[in-house]
């Protein structure tokens, strides 16, 4: 007598809902990351340091950028030490907060002066940038 073997379904995970949910988030990342908006015009490289968070008490400081070759951004326009002196006296009074984002391989006197810029121009509150 011959018996036959009952059909037994495998036994295995049904993949179409995990599918759904990991394509569900890879939406939501992609969408979510159009929103950040780095404003960056040179290319730096910041030092690092354990407290890296910067405290925004006004609507927007003054962003000033300097890149290793010595190039100086002052809001996103490029300007020379001289022109940067100029403008940061015209901000006197109007603007008392100042992000200042410099290359680590920038001279210390570099940045030191700009910073000096600042203190004269009335500028107390500066806050470096780091990574």
């Amino acid at each position: 007598m011959q018996f036959s073997e009952p059909d037994e379904e495998q036994a295995g995970i049904n993949l179409t809902s995990l599918i759904d949910v990991v394509f569900l988030l890879l939406i939501f990342f992609m969408i979510t990351s159009t929103f950040i908006k780095v404003e960056r015009k040179l290319d730096l490289q910041l030092p690092e340091a354990k407290a890296a968070e910067l405290e925004q008490k006004e609507r927007k400081p003054i962003q000033i950028e300097m890149d290793r070759g010595g190039r100086i951004t002052l809001d996103g326009q490029l300007v020379t030490m001289k022109a940067l002196e100029t403008r940061l006296k015209e901000f006197q009074g109007k603007r008392k907060s100042a992000v200042v984002r410099a290359d680590r391989r920038l001279k210390h006197g570099t940045v030191t002066a700009v910073l000096g810029l600042c203190r004269d121009a009335g500028i107390r509150e500066i806050a470096i940038a780091v990574k």
